[in-house]
Formats: structure tokens, sequence, C-alpha cells
């Protein structure tokens, strides 16, 4: 009776193992947050924006600025962003001439105004720890109304832009634009007509590619 009941004792606690082997372990294994997809920048895009600025020369008022903008980028390699971008602002920027002239050398010249301008510019780009990060400078072409004169000069400067999501960017960005060429009008109309304006804004990507 004692060998059948040891042997029934053995199947037992064999049985028992087996089981405990079958339960899934109590260890948790370690599994690192999934990595955002990357940003492709590549494509057409459109958005708006909003800003301050105030003239660079003589007494100046700060202003606000507003409108909307167009522009195309294109990716190259995994951490370059080349691009082209017009914009066009209304402005409510105002002045007071170039400052004192003691010995009246620099003839009349009356209050600035800037209702509008706008630009044409390329983008330069890099994108570092992160694909949805870009770091920009920008330049090029200028134009705008100054005290009912139409001109033409030239804008620089730079930003940062930040994917939120699949087609949506927010960007921060500061320009020196600097407007010295009279394209005719009033003669008597201000000079030094150089700005800064700081704007933030949001874009809208199509026809980003899949990456």
């Amino acid at each position: 009776m004692k060998p059948v009941i040891t042997a029934l004792v053995l199947a037992a606690a064999f049985s028992a193992g087996a089981q405990a082997a079958d339960l899934p372990s109590r260890e948790r294994t370690f599994q690192p947050p999934p990595t955002p997809p990357a940003f492709a920048w590549t494509g057409v895009y459109a958005g708006l924006d909003i800003g301050a600025g105030a003239f660079a020369s003589g007494k100046s008022d700060a202003g606000v600025s507003g409108g909307g903008l167009v522009g195309y980028n294109h990716r190259i390699g995994p951490l370059f962003v080349v691009g082209l971008e017009t914009d066009f602002s209304g402005t409510s920027l105002s002045g007071g001439g170039r400052g004192p002239d003691p010995l009246g050398l620099r003839g009349p010249e009356r209050a600035r105004s800037l209702p509008w301008f706008g630009t044409l510019r390329g983008r330069f780009g890099v994108t570092g720890f992160d694909s949805r990060v870009l770091f920009y400078g920008t330049g090029g072409f200028a134009y705008g109304d100054v005290g009912g004169s139409i001109r033409e000069g030239w804008t620089a400067g730079g930003g940062v832009e930040w994917a939120f999501a699949p087609r949506w960017s927010v960007k921060t960005e500061y320009l020196f634009t600097d407007l010295g060429e009279n394209g005719g009008g009033d003669p008597g109309a201000a000079r030094g007509a150089s700005f800064h304006t700081v704007r933030v804004g949001v874009n809208y990507h199509f026809d980003l590619p899949s990456r």
C-alpha cells in the first residue's frame, strides 16, 4: 500500500510543478515609450500669423501686424529642410521720421506709416534632436507701402517651427525688413523705412508624403 501512496504523492507533486511552470511570469519586461513618427516637412503649406513691430530708426510707436502666407518645403536627408515662402501682412506701424535735424540739412520729412508689406523669401532649416522641431533662417525680397509710397527692399531673419500634429505646426519668427528704395509716389514720404517684426503663426501642411 505504501508504494501506491508514494507514487500518488509523487504524481501530484509533479503535476503541481508542471502547472506552476505554465503560469505567466509576474516579472515585467521594460518597454520604452513609442517613438513619435518622423515629420516629413516636404510639401505645400499655408497659414496665418499675428505679431508686433516697430521702425528701426527715429521716434517710433510699436504696432501690430497680421496676415497670411503660403509656402513649400523640401526635406533633404534626415536633417535639412529648404523652402520658399511668400506672405502679406497689414500693420498699424507708425513713427515720426528720422529724429532731430538741428542743421536742417535733410529737408522736410513727414511721419511714417506702414499700412501693409509683403515678402518673398527662401528658407533653410535644420531639424535637430526631434524631426518635428525646425530651426530656420530666412531672407529675400520685400515690398510695402511706406507713407503712401510703394517701396522695395530686402528682409532677413529666422525662427523655430514645431509640428504638434500630423498636418499642423506653430512657429515664432523674427524679421528685419529694409524698404529703402522709393518706387514712386509722394516725394515727401519718410525715408529710412526699416523695421523689426516679431510674429507667431500656425500652418496647415498639405500632401505630406507618408513615412
